[in-house]
């Protein structure tokens, strides 16, 4: 099922790790999300950035999707190219689900406050 899911961040801490001579920052986040829409529930995904070029991500998403309630972790990043846009990409964890959500499966990208998600069932 492919759906759009809204999202608010709630608390975003960031810290640099690596600042070179020349070229980007190295930094850590810990970003918390509240989902409202299809799934309820929230968010805690942990960033490693590089500068404003591009961030790889885990998150653990716990809540409520299609009536069904549990965790399950979202792997996403994204990275610029050369026009500037944001290659972005992302998925469910295969085995990362627990409760009624054990058997999720799909791809999301995170983007400006919504989660493009296409996910199923086993």
């Amino acid at each position: 099922m492919k759906i759009d899911i809204p999202f608010a961040v709630t608390a975003w801490e960031q810290a640099v790790y690596d600042t070179p001579a020349e070229g980007p920052a190295l930094a850590r986040a810990t970003v918390k999300k509240a989902y409202n829409g299809a799934l309820v529930g929230e968010g805690v995904a942990e960033l490693l950035m590089c500068g404003q070029e591009g961030y790889i991500a885990n998150e653990r998403v716990t809540g409520t999707l299609d009536g069904r309630t549990g965790t399950f972790v979202i792997q996403h990043g994204g990275m610029r190219v050369g026009d500037r846009t944001m290659n972005q990409f992302g998925a469910v964890v295969p085995g990362s689900g627990t409760g009624d959500l054990a058997t999720l499966r799909g791809d999301a990208i995170i983007n400006h406050g919504m989660l493009s998600f296409d996910y199923t069932f086993d």
